[in-house]
């Protein structure tokens, strides 16, 4: 007969471990923070040893406890899968994506009749974010970021390389052409408060200088930028391949393909403690594979 750590306090300890803390596991299983205490202490009882150690104000999960935890992440997979595979047919299964708001509107959900012709008894729910410091706090079943970053409690797939060049669009090109990279200064330069390099590290690829008077104009958000670009209201460093359809589309043009400044890439972060459902396995499969695919040959 095999000898079974308390399950439902295994089940705490693994989003506890995940989650960083006490009180945000708490508010994930619909625990009160005692609740929580209490089932760790009785894993910790059972094996003898403790489990997290008290970091200022904070309860943190001991290196020991964090391999633990993923061990315990991937039996319950297996136990998941187990039961699928036992189990009735499943009811169609909604996943639930949080991505940043351009990314998921030029990219992902474009894309995504794909995925469903693919899966049909899988449904999609795109939920964005423009404050990816804030971002990361539950409520999905995976995450699409830009990385690479620190991701203890993840599990991130690399899927999709990314890397900026200057666009425009073609309307602005035909009453303003731009021939030359000297020709800059005569335009105005839209930039993005969130993207605070952009410009700078492609002036410096480019090896151009801009005089004093150049034109600015900053926005907040970067799809804002993206619509006044597309608007023709002035010049922009855009990122490739997620623009690959607005230059397909005609509503941007890249004059100076060539010049390009790689960026990281992004990544499918999947919790520890996530359902690893056959649906969830697909989705991450399927964004690898689109990843993968060749990016657009931009034209000037």
């Amino acid at each position: 007969m095999r000898r079974l750590p308390p399950l439902h306090a295994l089940q705490v300890f693994e989003v506890a471990a995940r989650a960083g803390s006490y009180a945000q596991a708490g508010l994930e299983l619909g625990l009160t923070h005692g609740a929580v205490s209490r089932q760790i202490g009785a894993l910790e009882g059972w094996l003898g040893q403790r489990l997290f150690v008290r970091v200022g104000r904070r309860m943190v999960a001991t290196p020991a406890a964090r391999a633990f935890a993923e061990e315990i992440s991937l039996s319950f997979d297996r136990l998941t899968a187990a039961a699928e595979a036992c189990g009735r047919p499943q009811a169609p299964r909604v996943l639930k994506v949080s991505a940043p708001s351009t990314f998921a509107m030029r990219w992902l959900i474009p894309r995504l009749d794909g995925f469903h012709r693919a899966r049909p008894g899988t449904e999609v729910a795109v939920a964005t974010t423009t404050t990816l410091q804030d971002a990361l706090r539950g409520g999905f079943d995976l995450a699409i970021r830009r990385g690479p970053e620190p991701w203890p409690q993840f599990r991130a797939v690399p899927f999709l390389a990314e890397a900026d060049t200057l666009v425009a669009s073609p309307a602005l090109l035909r009453d303003k052409p731009l021939p030359a990279l000297g020709d800059l200064a005569g335009h105005v330069l839209l930039a993005t408060e969130t993207r605070p390099g952009d410009w700078s590290d492609w002036l410096a690829r480019a090896d151009v200088t801009l005089p004093g008077g150049t034109r600015r104009r900053v926005f907040d958000h970067f799809f804002v930028t993206l619509q006044a670009m597309e608007d023709g209201c002035g010049l922009g460093i855009g990122p490739f391949p997620v623009l690959d359809r607005a230059v397909e589309a005609g509503r941007l043009v890249a004059p100076f393909p060539e010049i390009r400044v790689s960026r990281p890439g992004y990544f499918v972060l999947t919790p520890f403690d996530a359902d690893k459902s056959p649906a969830l396995t697909a989705f991450v499969e399927w964004l690898v594979a689109e990843g993968s695919r060749p990016g657009l040959t931009i034209p000037r």
